[in-house]
């Protein structure tokens, strides 16, 4: 996770130095405000059962591309159509193994369980579609932004890992995740640097998760800092 982040912040940079300087010597009326996009962001799991928590620092490592469409006349209001990659870690006390058949189990770890880690991971492609909103214009490249939408995920691997008193235990694509994630987002502020959230419509795992009984209805939130640049 931490080279990834450090990969996607270099790859800022340079993209960052490269259009600041076509930016410089061309004006276009009909400009589009295609971007390529890296963010970071602290994840969250909603709908938890009083008795499940979130322990250590959860991240999430996100880029991509994103098509730009402007549907008025000043362009500064536009349709974003993008393909992007998504890197997520959550951290919690439900162990995930498997009992002697070989079933997927779920329980609570308890007080008396030490645990050093216990998490899931997720990588996805992700197809964002955005409502845009700005105050660029054709020579204006530091401007506000809204832009609201609609993510859809395809996970196309997983990992769970635990560390601890009942040892090491790490499973690879188990059945029992949601392969497609869908979720609203929204991201706005001021050229570079934006605050974005994403919240999912859907919960991480499928209908067969069940902790004592009852469905594992956890769905993923995302808050962080997006970068988008031209």
């Amino acid at each position: 996770m931490k080279r990834l982040f450090f990969s996607i912040f270099f790859l800022l940079s340079f993209v960052y130095c490269f259009t600041q300087e076509i930016n410089d010597k061309e004006v276009d009326s009909l400009y589009k405000e295609d971007q390529f996009y890296a963010g970071v962001t602290y994840n969250l799991l909603g709908n938890m059962r009083t008795d499940v928590s979130q322990s250590g620092f959860s991240l999430g490592f996100h880029l991509g591309f994103i098509k730009d469409m402007p549907i008025n006349k000043d362009r500064n209001v536009a349709i974003g159509i993008g393909l992007g990659y998504s890197a997520n870690s959550f951290n919690h006390n439900i162990l995930i193994n498997r009992d002697n058949t070989g079933a997927i189990t779920y329980s609570i770890l308890r007080d008396g369980n030490t645990f050093i880690k216990n998490k899931f991971s997720s990588h996805l492609i992700e197809l964002p579609i955005e409502f845009r909103w700005r105050t660029s214009t054709a020579t204006e490249y530091n401007f506000w932004r809204i832009y609201t939408g609609f993510k859809l995920g395809y996970v196309f691997a997983h990992t769970t890992k635990y560390r601890g008193d009942l040892g090491r235990i790490r499973y690879t694509n188990i059945e029992d995740f949601n392969n497609f994630q869908y979720g609203l987002t929204l991201s706005a502020g001021y050229n570079t640097w934006n605050i974005f959230l994403y919240y999912a419509l859907n919960p991480i795992f499928s209908n067969n998760a069940n902790l004592d009984e009852r469905k594992i209805d956890m769905n993923a939130i995302k808050i962080g800092l997006m970068f988008y640049i031209l």
